[in-house]
């Protein structure tokens, strides 16, 4: 089973477009500084840590003078990298886990399996396309690039909601409580949570 002391990544990624540096913990308490230059995924990412109960350090910047596309893009690939990184071969774990999370008149849904065959279903309408400067659609885009190279299934849905502030914070939220449980130690499986004995 997974040393749960010992479970976190530390990683930089550097491109032409962006420079991240990211540091995860597993099993933290919540503790998030989070710094990307792009102030709504500030908020969703330190929310994200705080109800994962994830210790979450990132320092980013990006051509934000061209729009936030590439950042946002980026920041979930190395979140994605950063979970991949701090499972290992993702022995030991629950692998599953869901969460339904409302937020006054919204209600999400996130559902994940650890399962190396990422996978997106996003099933969530949006009005805004914009909340302050932040384009609403790429939200979708950071949580490919996360399920991407954290190598897990992923099923996004919003049951009923309206506003897209409360949207999103709702799918973050959904989405972090999902992956506490997906990547807590299972009390008694060692290796992989498979009948194939591999994932």
């Amino acid at each position: 089973m997974a040393d749960r002391q010992e479970r976190g990544a530390s990683l930089r990624r550097t491109t032409k477009e962006t420079d991240i540096t990211l540091r995860l913990g597993l099993d933290g308490v919540g503790q998030a500084t989070v710094r990307t230059g792009v102030g709504f995924m500030d908020h969703m990412l330190t929310l994200f840590a705080v109800h994962g109960q994830f210790d979450l350090d990132i320092a980013a910047s990006g051509d934000t003078e061209v729009d936030d596309h590439h950042t946002v893009e980026d920041l979930g690939i190395c979140l994605g990298m950063a979970f991949a990184q701090a499972l290992g071969g993702k022995g030991g774990i629950c692998r599953y886990g869901h969460a339904y999370v409302p937020m006054d008149e919204t209600l999400a849904r996130v559902c994940v399996d650890c399962s190396n065959r990422p996978y997106l279903h996003y099933n969530v309408q949006l009005i805004e396309q914009k909340i302050g400067t932040f384009d609403t659609p790429l939200a979708k885009e950071f949580l490919r690039a996360f399920s991407l190279h954290a190598g897990v299934t992923l099923h996004v849905d919003l049951l009923h909601g309206e506003n897209g502030h409360h949207i999103l914070e709702a799918v973050f939220k959904a989405l972090a409580r999902a992956m506490a449980t997906a990547v807590s130690p299972h009390a008694k499986v060692a290796g992989h949570l498979s009948s194939k004995g591999v994932l």
